[in-house]
């Protein structure tokens, strides 16, 4: 099975791909789903129910699986979510007491009756499972959905059963490799540098100009959280657990000429890709030695 690059390197508020990426996904599925069945205009309320790791950390993550699930039924998507209002936002849901279903409808929502956390119970598929239940004015249920947040921001839907839950790209690729020593093996073999063997192998799957427009897109955001991170003026990241912020002391010690934090902006994209490509010339050599030991093998 062949990983795109897009799907091991995402867009997605932090600081976890599980807790706060998994949660806004399956809340904004769920929604989307009651307004293209047209029951949104039915629903009064929505309870959400965090099991296992999700519902440990619903408070205390950073951002927390509580406020993800909160943007999530909003309508927001982990990938365009504006960071800057989040607080914000959650504060106006708790001062209210309702919330905006996909930014169309606005029912009622009350903590702790409308978000529970179970932080000692787990759903039988993973330990990081949710469940959606929407309800109507005379409070019958409208639907109820569970879904499982499976790592890397990925969401199965729990009606799914055994290995249908989670279906791998078994889409060929013209250069496939299942280890190290093959991807070195594949580079060798077609005079390729890593780069090139990955870029035939995602070609696959899209275009070029599409492949490296959405990779510039994330090395730009991967700057943009750097340039933010070191600039920060609090002194501990969001949560109860009080972490320190590293960054700004990072920023403020000399780098001895290297681009650091908060240069991102004056060194633009060209040392990072140098950087890159002098690692990816050094694995070429490898490939090679690797490659020449693979052929006196065969012969």
């Amino acid at each position: 099975m062949a990983i795109s690059v897009f799907d091991l390197f995402k867009v997605g508020i932090g600081p976890s791909s599980s807790h706060t990426v998994g949660s806004m996904k399956a809340a904004r599925l769920f929604v989307t789903g009651l307004h293209e069945d047209g029951l949104l205009p039915h629903t009064a309320s929505v309870r959400a129910e965090l099991f296992g790791s999700l519902g440990a950390t619903g408070h205390g993550h950073g951002s927390g699986s509580g406020k993800a699930v909160l943007l999530g039924l909003e309508g927001e998507d982990p990938e365009t979510v504006d960071t800057g209002t989040v607080d914000k936002r959650v504060h106006r849901i708790h001062e209210a007491d309702r919330l905006r279903l996909l930014g169309r409808r606005e029912v009622e929502f009350r903590e702790p009756e409308h978000l529970v956390l179970h932080r000692r119970r787990t759903l039988p598929f993973h330990p990081n499972g949710m469940v959606f239940t929407a309800r109507d004015h005379d409070d019958r249920e409208v639907r109820a959905r569970t879904y499982y947040s499976v790592g890397g921001g990925f969401v199965v839907d729990g009606s799914a059963t055994g290995a249908d839950r989670i279906k791998p790209d078994h889409a060929p690729v013209p250069l496939p490799f299942g280890s190290a020593s093959e991807l070195l093996l594949r580079a060798y073999e077609t005079s390729l540098p890593i780069s090139g063997v990955m870029l035939a192998n995602e070609l696959s799957r899209r275009g070029e100009s599409e492949v490296r427009a959405g990779l510039l897109r994330i090395w730009r955001v991967m700057q943009g959280c750097v340039e933010r991170g070191c600039s920060r003026t609090e002194t501990t990241l969001p949560g109860r657990l009080q972490v320190p912020r590293s960054c700004p002391a990072a920023a403020a010690q000399p780098r001895r000429g290297l681009p650091g934090c908060g240069s991102a902006a004056h060194h633009g994209l060209g040392q990072p890709l140098r950087a890159g490509r002098q690692l990816d010339d050094r694995f070429q050599g490898i490939g090679c030695a690797r490659g020449a030991r693979a052929s006196n093998v065969s012969v």
